[in-house]
């Protein structure tokens, strides 16, 4: 006699926005959909660093401008702590600064407040399968400000990049190559400014992507 298969567990939500009537909104459409959970609405930046642990969520509906830390802070936070993570932004801010900046911090996904129901999740899905998402009006804004031209790393910069990537402290790898940790702090924000991420999840989010740790060679 052959079971009957089990369901998949629900996608777990949590809601991270300091206007009630917003998150509330969000939640109110999640709830509609069978396979969604949403198991906590939050109101601002510190709270989901403190009960990101304890609340194990899959995907996190984070807004970026909220009282005391923001969401591009909480977002480094998170996913130093939990890189497996998916954050995704939902802003009423379309600017390419703004979108940039989040993408850069680590979010997976930049979705504007007024979009339409289904492309939260559209967008929910997309991050899900380990894809970046942004909604029309973000990827239209974006598109101009998305530099192909970066200027490339050089040789030490991508032996330092591999290395950060796989979690070694500046000290780790400055014993690692011989140089002064001075000298790797140097290296590190002269990646950060050439790759335009301001973090140290983007930069592991970026050698993941990139296949920097991927065999023995970087790739970049």
């Amino acid at each position: 006699m052959t079971r009957p298969d089990t369901p998949p567990a629900p996608i777990r939500i949590v809601i991270v926005d300091d206007h009630p009537m917003v998150a509330e909104g969000i939640q109110s459409i999640l709830e509609s959909y069978e396979d969604v959970e949403v198991i906590a609405t939050l109101s601002d930046g510190q709270q989901i660093i403190d009960q990101a642990e304890v609340l194990n969520p899959d995907v996190i509906l984070l807004d970026l401008n909220m009282p005391g830390i923001s969401g591009l802070t909480a977002t480094e936070i998170i996913l130093e702590r939990r890189p497996d993570t998916r954050i995704l932004i939902l802003s009423m801010h379309d600017s390419p600064e703004y979108i940039s900046s989040a993408l850069s911090h680590g979010a997976m996904g930049y979705v504007l407040k007024d979009v339409p129901t289904d492309e939260i999740r559209r967008a929910i899905d997309a991050v899900m399968a380990g894809q970046r998402y942004l909604c029309t009006g973000a990827q239209g804004s974006l598109e101009p400000f998305d530099r192909s031209d970066r200027e490339q790393l050089t040789n030490r910069e991508q032996t330092i990049l591999l290395q950060l990537a796989q979690g070694k402290s500046n000290k780790e790898v400055a014993v690692e190559l011989d140089i002064s940790v001075r000298t790797v702090e140097t290296h590190r924000k002269n990646i950060k400014r050439k790759l335009g991420i301001s973090s140290t999840a983007g930069l592991t989010r970026y050698a993941l992507e990139h296949g920097v740790l991927q065999g023995t060679g970087v790739q970049i």
